[in-house]
């Protein structure tokens, strides 16, 4: 079983920066590919981010692609959403979520997870 608890999420400005990290325990990082969702309100979950295991391969939606980076610190258990250039379409509660699929890290559809944590919300205001 894993844990997953996020942090960080906030109100701020458009154009501004927030970072999100999500804290895992459970299981060793290093086995897992892990990913950050969104979902606002009225909205099905989307993918944000993904990050391999080892950290060396980073995937993004186009949506968040060159504002946002992924990064992970598996001696520390972590990994980090930096959110840069932020816009109201960026509103939404974001979930950090681990999957053990084998293979390619590159895994945007939720139902592809195993464990989620319980979301942060972040909002962006115009």
């Amino acid at each position: 079983q894993v844990q997953l608890v996020e942090s960080g999420g906030g109100l701020v400005q458009a154009g501004g920066s927030l970072r999100l990290s999500c804290a895992a325990s459970g299981r060793t990082l290093s086995t897992l590919v892990m990913g950050w969702f969104r979902q606002a309100p009225g909205k099905e979950r989307e993918f944000v981010a993904t990050i391999s295991r080892a950290g060396v391969g980073t995937y993004y939606a186009d949506s968040v692609k060159g504002r946002f980076a992924i990064s992970r610190d598996n001696a520390k258990n972590t990994v980090t959403l930096r959110m840069n250039s932020l816009k109201p379409e960026d509103t939404a509660v974001y979930y950090c979520a681990a999957t053990t699929v084998v293979g390619t890290f590159i895994i945007v559809e939720p139902r592809d997870y195993d464990y989620w944590g319980q979301g942060t919300q972040v909002t962006v205001s115009s």
